[in-house]
């Protein structure tokens, strides 16, 4: 049945006024109450609904502050499920959701107030839940390991503790970093007893391809989430960092997408797909003409009285020669960009006499790299994704003529970013695990798909 007024009202207060466009969102969603879910999910299809499981909200989520990291995390998995980094079919992947989810919305509400909804929840001193919730006396800052750690044999000790440091410390830690290292520490049994928060079951908000089973959820969701306050110290994720990282990327070239690439940088050039400009120059060039020259075979001919027909001569003549016009490129360098990096590395060595010197590296800042460095596998990046440093990037260096390299997924272009972008002819080259065009199709000059 449809929820009470009541919870209905709960919901609206656990939000502060005005913040996170939440009438948009409630305007879109049915909102449910249902003990069919354990806690809360996010129905995703054409008709999304909000279930809420009214006695789990009684027991653990009743007051504002607790009531608002539920929403919150389930929230999160609305938008993280588009990602696609993982499945999230698994009790392994499902956990790493929840430990990244978790250490994420603790950081932007650190106050015990809001705290007490996870480690009221979640016990440190049982392992591996211990994973799911900051130590006890954290305030944003750097965390005791919690007990049922300390407990742990080594290397186990060791290892879980440095997880649990990087989740909740100012280093932070990438959903990749937490999937490489859990398997190893527990057994997946030990994962599925533990009692996870919102929807994880098939269909859900952790599935991926969210934007294709409810577009208009997709993008409500994706606004309300880029608006939330992020942070001091963000965790690494698609959209959802600036903390500037530096890294090594092992270059791999591949023909297919050196061929590929070189065509769009050509038809960027010119247009006419042939990636070279003719400009006008003079030079000296030699020619053969009846008028009397004082060419040496001349007056030879001349003093032994065979006056010649012809001489032989020099003249200016305008000629047009081929000349390269370098294009910009930006390669995506976010998180989600991490499986095919080194071959678009390669590719763009492979086609390094079409384009600029400077390669610029793009993530929610540009960091400009020589085509040594990018040789050398350098790499720059905040680990989250934004198309307004691009457009900043071609304002200040005037560029004309570029090539964007992505996946696509580098957030909604204001309408500044849009009237910047179309001056600029762009070519969109798509590369990745999960490719959408929908920010920069109707921006490109030309777009294609790398081969994998």
């Amino acid at each position: 049945m449809t929820v009470s007024d009541t919870m209905q009202d709960r919901l609206l207060d656990c939000f502060p006024s005005g913040s996170y466009a939440l009438a948009a969102l409630l305007r879109l969603m049915d909102i449910v109450s249902t003990t069919t879910v354990p806690t809360a999910a996010v129905e995703c299809r054409s008709q999304p609904r909000l279930l809420v499981n009214p006695d789990f909200v009684d027991k653990h989520a009743e007051t504002p502050e607790k009531l608002l990291m539920l929403v919150m995390h389930e929230l999160h998995h609305v938008l993280l499920g588009h990602t696609t980094l993982f499945p999230a079919l698994t009790p392994v992947q499902n956990f790493v959701f929840d430990c990244v989810i978790n250490a994420l919305i603790s950081r932007m509400f650190p106050n015990p107030e809001h705290l007490a909804f996870l480690t009221d929840y979640y016990s440190e001193a049982e392992y591996p839940e211990c994973l799911l919730r900051p130590a006890s006396g954290w305030c944003g800052g750097c965390a005791a390991v919690p007990p049922a750690i300390e407990a742990l044999p080594e290397p186990e000790r060791a290892t879980a503790g440095a997880l649990h440091h990087a989740l909740y410390s100012d280093a932070g830690a990438t959903y990749k970093e937490v999937f490489d290292v859990l398997p190893r520490l527990v057994e997946g049994g030990a994962i599925a007893s533990v009692p996870l928060l919102g929807g994880h079951g098939p269909g859900g908000a952790a599935e991926g391809g969210l934007d294709k089973r409810s577009p208009l959820l997709f993008d409500v969701v994706r606004g309300i989430v880029e608006a939330w306050p992020q942070p001091p110290d963000p965790i690494q994720g698609r959209s959802l960092a600036d903390l500037i990282l530096s890294t090594t990327t092992v270059v791999r070239q591949q023909p297919s997408k050196r061929r590929q690439l070189r065509r769009l940088i050509r038809s960027i050039a010119d247009g006419g797909g042939s990636g070279r400009v003719r400009l006008p120059t003079e030079g000296p060039e030699p020619i053969v003409t009846p008028i009397p020259q004082h060419g040496r075979r001349s007056v030879v001919l001349q003093a032994l009285g065979y006056p010649p027909l012809l001489h032989e001569g020099v003249a200016s003549r305008h000629r047009r020669r081929r000349s390269a016009r370098p294009i910009h490129v930006y390669l995506d360098v976010s998180g989600s960009m991490d499986g095919v990096r080194s071959a678009l590395y390669g590719a763009i060595l492979d086609c390094r006499a079409d384009v600029h010197p400077i390669v610029h590296l793009f993530s929610t800042r540009v960091s400009d790299i020589s085509l040594a460095e990018l040789r050398a596998g350098i790499c720059r990046t905040t680990g989250g994704t934004n198309i307004t440093c691009v457009a900043e990037h071609m304002v200040h260096h005037r560029i004309r003529r570029a090539l964007l390299v992505t996946d696509g997924w580098v957030g909604a272009p204001t309408t500044t970013v849009r009237q910047t972008l179309a001056r600029v002819r762009i070519g969109v080259a798509y590369a990745g695990a999960s490719i959408q065009t929908g920010d920069l199709g109707d921006l490109a000059f030309r777009s294609i798909h790398l081969a994998a």
